[in-house]
């Protein structure tokens, strides 16, 4: 396989870099947040929405398309970037996060997990092989391998016997995977909380040859100081030379930490879904719409923000539609939140290409934890 992953620049205090990734629908800057469109949509926006805000690649998720409509379907309409409009990159997860997620409604077994559709109780048989059929029939541009995530306090044996699964079902499905082909393929890690099994599992995953290698099952409930040095360990075990997925985080400052320990891609459902809910994230903390005291504030979430929701209407306004459930609300919500972390990874990356990146991390961190927070979501 042809370099896909170009490094052009390493912070000199940190282990944070900026690059390229290239892949079959495009090249696009590093480190970057993708969008999520779990079921084939980001929730409240189409793909000229995700183009305006400068999103480059977004993600979807194997599990749920695979249960409705079905890959099939998919194909048959052109594969998944021609069914959802999306011109660009699209990362599919393996499923993985519902082998957590799902546990009321799955059993594992050694090679693979069945499934009781949460859609209409039928039932799937989902194997590390299946999981990589599905997503080359979706079509996607960064595939990901089915492993076992485990959530917070999951203890030392049992995480070492999920990280041992996990590697297993690497084995199994990159012997299938078409190294010549377009279609890259990235290894998943685990290892719960604990940095010796994080260690070891990011160098087992990572000595099989994926095109890129990911950090899973964070941000499930533990405590910062555990996540910061299981993503530490994880990290660091990975080599240099390939791009490492830093999956499910989360809130700005997740994101310039995971970029200050190397990470150069990440995904989180926090900025649409908290924006639904009424949270808007600025640079100097969160907003919570819901509160009364915004009723006739005629300012804009962010006055320095130039995304189409601040530049056109008021906090006085978004509350109105928040507090009346108007179906204008969570598309102006996804806007704001979106084009924030969009942004935020911009200014990373020219922080580092500039040579400074810790001051940028630690102006935002200030004016972020220092600001006026509405704690109440």
């Amino acid at each position: 396989m042809e370099d896909i992953f170009t490094i052009h620049h390493r912070d000199t205090k940190s282990y944070a870099r900026c690059g390229e990734l290239k892949t079959a629908h495009g090249t696009f800057p590093t480190p970057m947040f993708m969008p999520v469109g779990t079921r084939a949509a980001v929730k409240a926006l189409d793909p000229d929405d995700l183009k305006a805000l400068g999103a480059k690649i977004v993600l979807s998720n194997t599990y749920h398309l695979m249960c409705r409509p079905g890959e099939d379907l998919i194909s048959q309409m052109g594969g998944l970037h021609k069914f959802m409009g999306w011109d660009g990159p699209i990362l599919t997860d393996s499923g993985g996060f519902q082998v957590f997620s799902l546990k009321n409604l799955r059993r594992i077994e050694e090679d693979s997990v069945i499934f009781q559709s949460p859609y209409d109780g039928s039932k799937y048989t989902f194997t590390p092989l299946r999981a990589l059929k599905v997503q080359e029939k979706l079509g996607s541009d960064i595939m990901m391998c089915l492993d076992e995530p485990l959530g917070y306090p999951a203890g030392e044996k049992e995480s070492q016997a999920a990280m041992d699964r996990t590697l297993r079902w690497a084995e199994m499905t990159i012997k299938h995977w078409d190294q010549k082909g377009d279609k890259l393929l990235f290894g998943i890690s685990q290892g719960g909380f604990y940095p010796q099994l994080r260690e070891k599992s990011a160098q087992d995953i990572a000595s099989l040859g994926f095109a890129g290698n990911a950090a899973g099952g964070l941000a499930l409930g533990e405590p910062q100081d555990l996540r910061i040095s299981a993503i530490q360990a994880s990290l660091a075990s990975f080599p240099l030379e390939k791009p490492r997925y830093l999956m499910g985080l989360g809130t700005p400052l997740d994101l310039l930490d995971g970029i200050r320990l190397g990470a150069d891609l990440f995904d989180c459902v926090l900025p649409t879904r908290n924006g639904r809910n009424g949270q808007f994230f600025t640079k100097h903390g969160k907003i919570n719409i819901a509160n009364s005291r915004y009723r006739s504030d005629p300012l804009p979430i962010d006055e320095n923000c130039k995304c189409r929701c601040c530049q056109n209407f008021s906090r006085s306004y978004l509350r109105h539609l928040y507090s009346n459930r108007e179906p204008l609300f969570p598309r102006l919500a996804s806007i704001h939140n979106l084009y924030f972390y969009l942004e935020l990874m911009e200014g990373a990356r020219l922080a580092l290409r500039e040579g400074n990146y810790m001051c940028y991390h630690k102006e935002f961190y200030n004016a972020y934890q220092n600001g006026p927070q509405d704690e109440a979501f």
